[in-house]
């Protein structure tokens, strides 16, 4: 989403929880991490910090490849568990289909099945109707499952479904991707540790979000099965993925696993998404048209009430059909930001 809004200096809004700001202890472990020499391309010990961390949260196993951004996580992720005559099926929503430019495809070659959902989460009767052209040459042979946790629509996969859609996947001899750019979010609401919606329930890889989180940069791939995938460094050196001084996007990492400080800031946003949804539930003709387990919020307004209300406020149409809107909240919304949103609202609406 690329909208652009008229008052673009110095607002708070509620339009991406990318455009937050950086939070001051990810700031602190910058300038900690940028004292003397390190060597190069992950030789270095907040690499090597961070791979003990990933460990300790998804299990002995898992192993990390620092990147630079979510598309790059997903599209090297994807591509280092496919063939090139594989597909990847997916929710319609999901980032891989309608986000990232036609990457996974033009990148690595892949073809993507985008599955219609309510709610943006696959299940296995949705999986059984679109896994099939096993073994027929004239088709792109189904590899990979790839689901979103928290998705594009803010709805959250539990344990249990996750796991029966890992189990349907190694039936047909797939595997199971996530694609984990808010997975703190997802970790917050559900109360539970990482490990235990991925590695525990059968998924192979997934990509780890921090930019959504309080980072300046930085996501990861995380492997948490290695029969999974093959030649991870060189697709990642080949997609532009690695990073000569990788000690700048680990220590951010690492600021943020070390502690509970990713837990804390995801579990923040969501309770201010609670706040705003509790909010503007009170107010007369709006409607809050989906689950809020995480950290968005999603509703209906009238369009010239969201036309009045973007010249004060940041935050994205999500559906022009239907007036739509998404608003996404992030570890620095205060209650603040939230209370003045809602009266906002409640005076347009008014109006």
């Amino acid at each position: 989403m690329s909208d652009t809004f008229p008052n673009c200096e110095r607002v708070r809004g509620f339009a991406s929880d990318n455009n937050a700001s950086v939070h001051p202890d990810i700031m602190a472990a910058l300038a900690a991490a940028n004292e003397g020499h390190q060597p190069a391309y992950g030789a270095d010990v907040h690499t090597v910090r961070l791979g003990e961390l990933i460990r300790d949260h998804f299990g002995e196993r898992a192993d990390v490849y620092p990147v630079f951004n979510g598309s790059g996580a997903n599209v090297v992720g994807l591509q280092a568990m496919c063939d090139r005559w594989s597909a990847v099926i997916c929710p319609e929503s999901a980032h891989i289909n309608l986000d990232e430019c036609g990457a996974p495809e033009k990148v690595a070659g892949l073809k993507l099945i985008p599955v219609p959902t309510s709610d943006g989460k696959l299940t296995p009767e949705l999986l059984d109707r679109y896994a099939w052209g096993f073994g027929e040459e004239h088709h792109a042979q189904p590899k990979v499952v790839s689901i979103t946790q928290s998705t594009e629509l803010g709805t959250l996969y539990t344990p249990a479904e996750i796991a029966a859609i890992g189990a349907l996947a190694r039936e047909r001899d797939m595997l199971l991707h996530v694609d984990g750019a808010r997975l703190a979010n997802a970790a917050a609401a559900l109360d539970l540790p990482l490990r235990a919606f991925t590695a525990d329930v059968g998924v192979d890889v997934l990509s780890f979000g921090g930019t959504k989180n309080g980072l300046l940069l930085g996501e990861a791939i995380v492997v948490l099965n290695p029969d999974a995938v093959r030649g991870m460094t060189y697709l990642r050196k080949a997609a532009m993925q690695l990073a000569s001084k990788m000690r700048y996007v680990s220590a951010q990492l690492v600021a943020l696993l070390e502690g509970d400080l990713w837990l804390r800031n995801a579990r923040h946003a969501n309770v201010m998404a609670a706040r705003l949804a509790t909010a503007v539930a009170q107010v007369p003709g709006v409607e809050i048209v989906r689950p809020v387990q995480a950290n968005a919020v999603f509703a209906i307004l009238p369009t010239e009430v969201t036309d009045r209300l973007r010249k004060r406020f940041r935050f994205h149409i999500w559906d022009e059909r239907t007036c739509e809107v998404r608003w996404m909240c992030s570890f620095d919304t205060t209650e603040a930001d939230v209370d003045a949103f809602a009266e906002a609202i409640a005076q347009e609406m008014a109006a």
